[in-house]
C-alpha cells in the first residue's frame, strides 16, 4: 500500500527517527506518532568529557562509527526491518554541522533505496514533540520552555506546526550557564547532572549565599552571563564551598525559568505549560514547577528530554499527516530557528 494510501485510510505508520544534531546518535521507531517501539542512543558523553565539551570533529567522526550500529539495534528493538517502515524523519537542524551532515546523508540514501517519503524536523520542535508521545497532543494555545545546551527559549504554540517566541536568552543558554559555572567549580562534565550531584549532596542546606535574579523587568527573556560572573567572584573569594555556591546558582536559574514561563503562559491565556530539552531532566526544576505551575503541566521523562530520535520521529510523523515532505535536495541547516516574530502582548 502507498503512503498516500496509509495516511488516507489512517492506519498505522510506522516512521524511522533519526538524530545527529550534535554529540548523541540516536535512532528511533515510533507507530502513530505515539507508540514508541524502539529507541536506542549511542552517547559521546564520556569521550568529550576528557575535553571539558563536545569537540564538533569528535562528533561527527563518532556519528560515522555508530549510525549504522544504532540503525540495527532499534531494528531489533522493534523486531522490524526497513521493509516495514513507512517514512523516515531525520533532525536537519539546528546542531553542529558535520553532526547533521552525517545523520542527513544517512537518512536521505535509506529513503532513496526503499523510496520512502522524508522529513526534515527541526530538533527545537523535535523536543516540543516529546509531549506529544506521553498523552497525545496537548490543548492549544500551550506554552513551551525549550531549555538545553544551545537554547532557552519560551514558545508559544497557537496551533499545530505554529510557534512564536515570548522569550529567548540575551546571552548564554541555560544548559551553557550550568557547564560553565561547573567547570569555574571544578566539578566535572557534562554541568548539569554534575552541579545536581552535589547540591544533592548537601546535608540539611546549611547557609550559604544568594544571587541575584536576573529578572530583566518588562520583558520574558533570559540573562544567565550574571549569574555565571557572580560565581566566578564567590569562588575567587574562597568564603563558600563549590557546593554552596553550586546550589546558589541552581536556585537562582531554577527560580527564573519557573517565574518568567508562568508568567508568560497567563499572560497568552494558555491552557498548558509544556518542558523540552535536556536541562529539564533537573530534579529540583521539575519539583519547583509541579509546585508551582497551576496550568495543567507536560514534563516528558529524561529520557525523551535529552536529545532522541524518537521525539524526531513523532515530529516527523505530523509533518507527514500534513502533507510536509523533503526531496532529496534536504540539506543540514545549522543556524535554522523554530520562530518568527514575537507577538504584542498585552
Amino acid at each position: 500500500m502507498s503512503f498516500d494510501a496509509i495516511i488516507l485510510n489512517r492506519q498505522k505508520m510506522k516512521i524511522l527517527g533519526i538524530e545527529t544534531s550534535c554529540d548523541e546518535t540516536a535512532a528511533a521507531i515510533v507507530e502513530d506518532g505515539s507508540r514508541i517501539l524502539s529507541g536506542v542512543v549511542a552517547s559521546q558523553v564520556e569521550i568529550h568529557a576528557r575535553y571539558g565539551g563536545i569537540v564538533p570533529e569528535v562528533a561527527s567522526r563518532q556519528h560515522l562509527t555508530a549510525l549504522l550500529p544504532t540503525l540495527r539495534k532499534a531494528f531489533d528493538e522493534a523486531g522490524l526491518g526497513l521493509q516495514d517502515i513507512d517514512g523516515i524523519a531525520v533532525t536537519s537542524g539546528p546542531g553542529l554541522p558535520g553532526s547533521l551532515l552525517t545523520g542527513l546523508n544517512f537518512a536521505k540514501a535509506l529513503a532513496f533505496s526503499r523510496s520512502l517519503p522524508l522529513a526534515g524536523v527541526n530538533h527545537l520542535e523535535g523536543h516540543i514533540y516529546a509531549n506529544w508521545l506521553e498523552g497525545g497532543p496537548p490543548s492549544l494555545p500551550a506554552v513551551c520552555l525549550i531549555i538545553s545546551g544551545g537554547h532557552t527559549e519560551l514558545v508559544l504554540l497557537q496551533k499545530e506546526g505554529e510557534y512564536t517566541s515570548l522569550g529567548r536568552t540575551r546571552d548564554d543558554a541555560i544548559g551553557e550557564a550550568y557547564d560553565k559555572v561547573a567547570r569555574l567549580l571544578g566539578l566535572g562534565y557534562p554541568g548539569g547532572p554534575a552541579i545536581e550531584k552535589v547540591v544533592q549532596g548537601l546535608s540539611g542546606r546549611p547557609k550559604g549565599p544568594v544571587l541575584t535574579r536576573p529578572w530583566l523587568p518588562g520583558s520574558h527573556d533570559f540573562s544567565f552571563s550574571g549569574l555565571k560572573t557572580a560565581v566566578l567572584r564567590l569562588s575567587e573569594e574562597g568564603k563558600y564551598p563549590p557546593a554552596q555556591i553550586a546550589a546558589a546558582f541552581q536556585d537562582a536559574a531554577v527560580e527564573v525559568l519557573v517565574d518568567k514561563t508562568i508568567r508568560a503562559a497567563d499572560e497568552v491565556e494558555a491552557k498548558e505549560v509544556l518542558l523540552a530539552g535536556g536541562v529539564a531532566c533537573n530534579t529540583s526544576l521539575r519539583r519547583a514547577f509541579k509546585e508551582r505551575c497551576h496550568l495543567p503541566l507536560r514534563i516528558p521523562r529524561p529520557a525523551l528530554c535529552t536529545d532522541n530520535a524518537a521525539m524526531i520521529a513523532c515530529c516527523g510523523y505530523y509533518h507527514f499527516r500534513r502533507g510536509d515532505r523533503a526531496d532529496y535536495s534536504l540539506d543540514a541547516r545549522p543556524g535554522l530557528q523554530l520562530t518568527g516574530q514575537r507577538p504584542h502582548l498585552p
